[in-house]
């Protein structure tokens, strides 16, 4: 007991700091995506962060696996370079049986895996489309950021405004230029630009938002001719689109564990197939790592690091490689995602047995050299 506690000590202190590294790396570059997009507008800067949180089970299903891969490899690859793996092995610690132990720091990744797959991750993906559906319902009022030009998503429109007060209802500086296009929307009819002194937010009783500008100038035409109109206005009104926001998911990640079961959709029992196949890579890819973590302490403990990672990503490429050609129709569902697994199984199988095999036939040559001799 005291040896199965020190080693699956190891391997979780080593899966935890692991896991940690890569979830700061892959949120980093999500947050800094996100935070360009809400810089232009695209999104509500105050949503950021619930965005990330819808966010995290997702990444964290995929972090773990390979985490644990990398746990094992450094943990063990410490203990043989230490020599305390020699030590173990001298009192009866054979790879099987240390691959027994390592099953059990494993098995609560695997079911820590299960759950954010098949519960905690669908829900997630869901609250992450309805906020992304009701982002897209918002205008660029709503996320207009003061004293920066703002393009709408159909860059159509390009909104200024030197300043907003708190409530998002009163503007100050506005200027707003944009395009008119033909009724086939093909065709250009040159821009329209709006400047006002100040504007202001209405909503009437139908439901239709209105911006109102006071004190400015519209002037219409054509970039480089001269062929251009200017008015001035004391008051003019710009009809704002209805928010229109939809409580439609159609991702096929964000619907739940239980509507794949019922679902005979080709791509929904994909869905399904992989998202059982992520805790099974859990203990494929722990059978893997044990063989692997054997290093020769003259070698150091990185010697397999890289071989080990290029084995891990081709598990995983082949693997998402075989769901997309399971969603086209390319491979059967009844052989599914299973053969993937069966093979890096069999890879597993082998890397544990080849080198006890190689060891047991290296002493019997040498017996039989030794009994010729």
């Amino acid at each position: 007991m005291i040896v199965f506690r020190y080693l699956s000590r190891e391997v979780l202190l080593t899966l935890s700091a692991v896991s940690a590294v890569l979830l700061v790396i892959i949120m980093s570059g999500r947050f800094i995506k996100y935070l360009a997009q809400a810089a232009s507008g695209a999104l509500d800067p105050g949503s950021l962060f619930l965005i990330m949180g819808f966010r995290l089970p997702g990444f964290l299903q995929l972090i773990l696996p390979l985490g644990l891969f990398l746990g094992i490899l450094l943990a063990y690859g410490r203990l043989y370079l230490e020599s305390e793996m020699t030590v173990l092995s001298a009192t009866g610690m054979s790879q099987q049986r240390l691959l027994g132990m390592t099953l059990f720091p494993a098995t609560l990744v695997a079911l820590l895996v299960a759950w954010l797959a098949l519960s905690l991750a669908p829900q997630g993906a869901n609250r992450f489309q309805l906020l992304i559906n009701q982002q897209d319902a918002m205008t660029e009022f709503d996320t207009l950021v003061p004293g920066r030009f703002q393009a709408l998503r159909d860059g159509t429109r390009v909104t200024y405004t030197e300043q907003l007060s708190d409530d998002r209802i009163n503007l100050a500086g506005v200027f707003i230029s944009e395009k008119r296009l033909s009724g086939d929307k093909s065709k250009d009819r040159g821009i329209s630009v709006l400047v006002a002194e100040k504007g202001r937010q209405e909503i009437h009783e139908d439901g239709n938002r209105y911006l109102i500008l006071d004190n400015g100038y519209r002037y219409d035409g054509n970039p480089g001719q001269a062929d251009y109109r200017a008015i001035k206005y004391d008051t003019y009104g710009v009809l704002l689109p209805k928010p229109d926001v939809s409580d439609e998911v159609t991702d096929r990640d964000a619907m739940t564990t239980r509507s794949l079961l019922e679902s005979n959709d080709i791509r929904a029992r994909t869905e399904l197939q992989w998202r059982l196949s992520l805790p099974l890579l859990v203990f494929i890819v722990t059978l893997m790592a044990v063989p692997l973590s054997r290093v020769n302490p003259r070698q150091g403990r990185f010697l397999k690091l890289l071989p080990a990672i290029l084995l891990y990503m081709a598990y995983l490429t082949i693997l998402i490689a075989a769901r997309g050609a399971l969603e086209k129709g390319t491979i059967p569902q009844a052989l599914g995602l299973w053969w993937v697994h069966g093979i890096f199984l069999a890879i597993g199988l082998g890397l544990l047995y080849w080198e006890p095999l190689r060891l047991k036939m290296a002493s019997r040559r040498s017996a039989l050299e030794v009994t010729r001799g």
